[in-house]
């Protein structure tokens, strides 16, 4: 599950990355890539896990798919957060610039 929302996350920023004039300016280069990051690191782990347990692996419980249904969107939105914090300091940063030259 958590390859799952983390390949559709990198995939729909990617896609917004590519649609958006503003995407430079936005910094949204990096979030795309720390998600395709996550999805790449997701998929390394799920061979490692098909290796161990066999197809085992396409019928886990329903409790660990609600678990890594929360760890995916709990790493969505931390890299939100990151992302975020990132805009703010670059603002702020660019903002004591100007500050400065006046």
């Amino acid at each position: 599950m958590t390859l799952l929302l983390m390949t559709t996350a990198a995939v729909v920023c990617t896609l917004i990355w590519c649609m958006n004039d503003r995407a430079k300016e936005m910094k949204l280069g990096t979030l795309c890539l720390s998600y395709w990051g996550a999805a790449m690191m997701w998929t390394v782990d799920a061979i490692a896990e098909y290796m161990e347990s066999g197809t085992e692996l396409f019928d886990p419980p329903v409790k660990d798919m609600i678990n890594d249904a929360f760890l995916g969107f709990a790493v969505i939105v931390l890299g939100l957060a990151v992302w975020t914090v990132r805009l703010v300091l670059k603002e702020s940063r660019k903002h004591s610039i100007k500050m400065q030259k006046a």
